[in-house]
């Protein structure tokens, strides 16, 4: 099961969409969940600030980790992205068969 990662991702509103279908078109990931209006608070140049984005959760492989932060990191509009990736113990085996089969072979 450690072949599977789930990746979350932060980004403006106007970005998260472009990304999540970036990354289904590409078969870098098998599915994004996003969830809008997600407030964030966190320290930018010695200020604390609090901001609004949209969470991208992402279901992919952990093979194919580098290129998907690679893409994120090409079309996302921040200087530090939040790519975080935490890996998939258990999960529906229809399921996890179901990703194995659309995600990219490399």
């Amino acid at each position: 099961m450690n072949e599977f990662i789930v990746v979350y991702i932060t980004a403006s509103r106007e970005n998260a969409q472009d990304l999540a279908g970036a990354l289904v078109r590409e078969k870098l990931a098998a599915c994004v969940n996003r969830i809008p209006g997600v407030e964030s608070t966190y320290t930018w140049e010695g200020r604390v600030e609090r901001d609004t984005e949209d969470l991208l959760i992402v279901k992919t492989r952990t093979d194919l980790f580098d290129r998907l932060k690679e893409q994120v990191q090409a079309l996302h509009g921040y200087d530090v992205p939040e790519i975080i990736a935490v890996p998939i113990v258990e999960g529906s085996e229809s399921y996890l068969e179901w990703m194995g089969s659309v995600l990219s072979k490399i």
